[in-house]
């Protein structure tokens, strides 16, 4: 007993790398690494294997090991990876692991590499449920594609139309070896849950439900593409400059159901975790209105979606500054801002430099050791062309510095506490006119967190 592998009908005529099996050691990857092991066709194409270890379990290593043997027989090569899985991440242990897993996949994979993973019709039909339970939309309900864009190659599922029950006979017909993960056994987990007590109960009023539930997720990703084209309209015309900005008006002159599209859509593309249907009433809700509190937010799994103005800006959560931190720096190596990012001191474009006006200050430009600390309300600073100090909250607001960033931006001052610099957004006469005598500019790479 065998199965055929097709080759995705859309894939590109350019994608032919190498492949890549994510290999956990289940009887699903060990039925997919065997079959592709055992046609010349697919070795043709380079064949290799990952293994992630997330050392959740205890037998963890004994698994690696195992992998090891199954590819040493199969002589095709492994690379077994190692990986920290977030505890604290608030999106749970498994999608945690998940994330992980697929940070290990994309960096193993290399440019213009497929990834080939051992999903088949019955995992298909519980996402497709799950994602249902989870009030989902027509993206999420189209659940998991066969073939799609991945790290530095691509993504493909060969065995999406294949129920569980045909690995198990390939893999006893075949004799195959495979870990049972105990955890599988675990229904405190939705998915297991479901594998175990609903889907049997389903499958014995309608035997064909798995079927069913897969050509449900096909229907839902033809609608989900045909939708995308507009989606992708709609979010062009909200865009900004920074991605991770979109204009409340544009979105405002949506109907409902487009503006919840768009916003899931920019939310993946800005590789944040998948927003929750409460996030899209929240955001449609509250940030949307056309007179939101001040700063009002949505949070979830680290991510963070803020209104400002005419503006939604959406990011990871970043830390604000403890406002006692006081931290000397000479400007020799980059310095490590505890609000995001860091300070750096970069040489200037010799012709930008010598292009600037002169400055009109009046007293000896300062030196370091600078001091960066965090804001504490009151600053005040001179700028280049003024002869008076202005409050900075001010010039900070004039220029449409959002106040999360505000809150967490550096701010540079001489020994003596005067004021130079507020990041790399504000500089005092005095700071100017230093940076242009010593060729340099003040960098600051946390600005476009959230």
């Amino acid at each position: 007993m065998t199965f055929a592998l097709a080759w995705p009908a859309d894939a590109p005529a350019t994608a032919h790398g190498p492949l890549l099996v994510g290999f956990s050691g289940g009887l699903d990857s060990t039925t997919l690494l065997h079959r592709l092991a055992h046609d010349r066709a697919w070795r043709a194409h380079g064949l290799s294997a990952i293994h992630v270890h997330h050392g959740l379990h205890a037998g963890a290593d004994a698994w690696a090991a195992h992998c090891a043997r199954v590819c040493a027989r199969l002589e095709v090569p492994l690379e077994i990876v190692h990986v920290r899985v977030d505890h604290d991440s608030g999106e749970g242990l498994e999608a945690a692991a998940r994330r992980a897993r697929h940070a290990a996949f994309a960096a193993g994979l290399g440019s213009g590499g497929i990834l080939v993973l051992a999903h088949h019709r019955d995992d298909q039909a519980e996402t497709f449920l799950l994602r249902a339970l989870r009030a989902s939309g027509v993206g999420g309900l189209a659940s998991m594609r066969a073939w799609r864009r991945f790290g530095g190659g691509w993504l493909w599922r060969p065995l999406l139309d294949l129920p569980r029950r045909a690995l198990h006979e390939y893999a006893r017909l075949h004799a195959l070896d495979w870990i049972e993960d105990p955890s599988n056994r675990d229904e405190s987990h939705d998915r297991n849950f479901l594998r175990r007590q609903v889907m049997p109960a389903l499958q014995a009023r309608w035997p064909h439900a798995d079927a069913a539930f897969a050509r449900a997720a096909d229907l839902q990703r033809e609608a989900s593409t045909l939708l995308g084209e507009a989606d992708a309209q709609a979010l062009a015309a909200a865009r900004c400059v920074d991605p991770c900005c979109l204009r409340v008006t544009a979105l405002a002159a949506l109907p409902a159901a487009r503006t919840a599209r768009v916003l899931r859509r920019w939310v993946d593309g800005n590789g944040l975790p998948p927003l929750p249907a409460e996030g899209v009433a929240q955001v449609m809700g509250r940030l949307l209105a056309p007179a939101p509190a001040d700063a009002a937010a949505f949070a979830w799994h680290g991510a963070v979606i803020r209104r400002w103005r005419d503006l939604l800006w959406a990011g990871r959560v970043m830390p604000g500054a403890p406002d006692a931190l006081r931290i000397p720096w000479d400007g020799a190596a980059p310095l490590a801002w505890p609000g995001g990012g860091e300070l750096v001191l970069a040489s200037a474009s010799p012709r930008i430099a010598s292009s600037m006006p002169g400055d009109n200050a009046t007293t000896d430009p300062p030196a370091p050791p600078f001091v960066a600390h965090a804001r504490t309300g009151g600053e005040r600073i001179t700028l280049p062309g003024r002869r008076h100090s202005h409050a900075l909250k001010h010039v900070l607001q004039d220029l449409g510095v959002p106040p999360w960033i505000r809150a967490r931006m550096p701010l540079l001052s001489d020994r003596d506490g005067t004021l130079l610099a507020a990041a790399d957004l504000v500089h005092s006469a005095r700071f100017d006119a230093w940076l242009r005598a010593s060729g340099r500019r003040l960098v600051w790479t946390g600005s476009s967190k959230a």
